[in-house]
């Protein structure tokens, strides 16, 4: 499950967006350098409140620091601007909160290269049937959306941990409507990008609070769903 040197002769970059994340930041890292030593990381601060800034800078990481809080698409295009700008092959968006395990980066990034998919997904229920709860309702409506409109499946599309080729990071870093969510992911299957799902699991959140309470992720779910059916089809082709 580790991080396989043999699989990893490319440059990848984990693009780890943090938003008050002063309880999880140096776990979050201590993964990384412990089961995926050779991939590079950028935590892109987005306008934190709390010491997060301070512990970056205390532990000499590799940060980018946005002055105000531009949310989940901003501090991931502003990390994706630097992939770009250093020349990776493969970036990976990568929760600061402590939910992600880097054990699984190293197989990603083999099934990259192993089916030439363009993003691919670290999914909870690739090979793991989805539980009943509110939230998985959601998750099952937008991957009937997907499934509706591209003809194929994602049985997580709302996973955070999302690794995208060399193909697509300048879009992530210079188009505004890229943003790194479900509705963007079905956008790219429309436009001929391959998507692959590898299982993994995710632990809980330990520390801090989740932006995404039941009322906003009712919303996000509803949001998501008019993106893909409507909203995704006014957009242009990607050339």
């Amino acid at each position: 499950m580790g991080y396989n040197r043999q699989t990893m002769n490319k440059r990848v970059l984990a693009v780890i967006p943090a938003y008050n994340e002063q309880d999880n930041i140096v776990s979050t890292i201590e993964d990384l350098r412990a089961n995926a030593p050779d991939v590079d990381y950028v935590i892109v601060n987005d306008g934190s409140r709390d010491r997060t800034l301070d512990i970056c800078r205390e532990q000499g990481y590799r940060y980018l620091s946005l002055p105000v809080n531009l949310g989940l698409a901003g501090a991931f295009q502003t990390g994706m601007k630097f992939a770009c700008e250093q020349g990776y092959d493969y970036a990976i968006q990568f929760d600061a909160d402590g939910q992600h395990s880097a054990a699984y980066i190293g197989q990603m990034v083999a099934a990259a290269q192993e089916t030439g998919a363009n993003v691919v997904i670290g999914s909870r229920f690739a090979s793991c049937k989805k539980p009943f709860s509110p939230r998985m309702v959601g998750s099952a409506i937008i991957t009937a959306m997907i499934l509706l409109t591209t003809g194929k499946r994602v049985q997580d599309p709302t996973s955070g941990m999302r690794l995208f080729d060399s193909s697509l990071i300048p879009l992530f870093a210079h188009e505004l409507d890229y943003g790194p969510e479900p509705d963007t992911i079905s956008y790219l299957m429309r436009n001929g990008f391959k998507v692959k799902e590898v299982q993994v699991e995710m632990r809980e959140r330990t520390a801090g609070e989740s932006y995404l309470n039941f009322t906003k992720s009712v919303s996000y779910m509803l949001r998501m769903s008019i993106s893909i059916l409507l909203v995704q089809w006014f957009r242009r082709k990607i050339r």
